[in-house]
Order: C-alpha cells, then sequence, then structure tokens
C-alpha cells in the first residue's frame, strides 16, 4: 500500500473514531487531509471501497502480533467471536462499519473456509459448519451493534452476556455431533 493510501485510511479509521460512521464523509476525510474530496478517489474510487479497506485493515493484525487461531474447533469459533467482538468495540460504530463489508479479502476467505474445515474435521456436517461460523457471526455483529448502541450496562455484564449467548450457540453445534 502507498505511503499516501495508507494516509488517507489511517486518517478515514481516526475520524471514524471521531465521528462516527454517521459523520465519516469523503468531502469531511478530504478537509482532514487539506485535499478536494475528488483527490480521495485515486486512492479508493467509492467510499465504499475506502469502508471495505477500513475493515479489512482492522481485521488484518500484522503478521507477528496475534497468532493464528489454533486448538479444538469449539476454541478456534470462541476465539473469533470473543477477537471480533473486541475489534468492534474498539472503534466508535465499529460493529456497524463491518457491517458495512461487501468484498472480505483472500485472508479472510481462507479463513472462513478454514475454520468451516475444521468443524467438519470434527464431524460436523459441511453444511452444518457453515451455518454455526455464519451464525457465530452475525451473533457477534448483532449484539455488538446493540451494545454499541445502548451499552449502558456494565462491560462485566455485558461481557457475561454475550459469552453466555455464545456458549448456546457451541453447545447447540455440540449437538449436533451426537
Amino acid at each position: 500500500m502507498g505511503q499516501r493510501r495508507a494516509e488517507v485510511l489511517q486518517a478515514a479509521i481516526d475520524l471514524l473514531d471521531e465521528v462516527g460512521l454517521d459523520g465519516l464523509t469523503m468531502r469531511l476525510l478530504a478537509g482532514r487531509l487539506g485535499v478536494q474530496a475528488g483527490a480521495l478517489y485515486r486512492h479508493y474510487p467509492s467510499k465504499q471501497a475506502l469502508l471495505d479497506a477500513m475493515v479489512a485493515h482492522l481485521v488484518t493484525p500484522p503478521a507477528d502480533a496475534v497468532p493464528p487461531l489454533d486448538g479444538p474447533w469449539d476454541v478456534q469459533l470462541r476465539g473469533l467471536a470473543i477477537g471480533t467482538r473486541e475489534l468492534m468495540l474498539a472503534h466508535r460504530d465499529g460493529a456497524r462499519l463491518l457491517s458495512t463489508f461487501q468484498n472480505p479479502g483472500e485472508e479472510a476467505v481462507a479463513f472462513y473456509h478454514a475454520l468451516i474445515a475444521t468443524l467438519t474435521d470434527a464431524g460436523v456436517t459441511a453444511r452444518t459448519a457453515a451455518v454455526a461460523v455464519d451464525t457465530v457471526m452475525a451473533y457477534v455483529n448483532g449484539y455488538t451493534t446493540e451494545e454499541q448502541a445502548r451499552g449502558t450496562q456494565p462491560r462485566e455484564f455485558r461481557d457475561r452476556a454475550f459469552r453466555e449467548g455464545l456458549e448456546l450457540i457451541i453447545a447447540g453445534v455440540k449437538g449436533s455431533l451426537s
């Protein structure tokens, strides 16, 4: 990624944290960078392309920062859910931003298929494995969107409630193994 493109991307993430997803406009971003809005389109052909790049950047940690998920399927699924929620909570409107994602990168697709393969290796049918991963991600996104919109409960309460819901989903998947 070119230096100027990376600068635009970081400025967009900083602006998201400051004004939220609704306030993040190409015009405002251009003003922050001291350029005309049209200049941004040399780096990102549309606002959607910028949003996709923001998501891809946020969900792809540096290679040496986080070890890959490893272990049994339920540990990997739990780790994916908890890690994704933490990523969303780290940024204002983070859950809403991740829900705008239209073009997952190769790494995201490969991870998705690897997690499904882990579940199928444990005896879950391919269809159930795909539904399980999709259900967990929908749960994470829905729960965290609501949490960011109304986060009035103490964090400990929200964490406990999130984990309890996640465990219900994982228990359902385990039940499909019988």
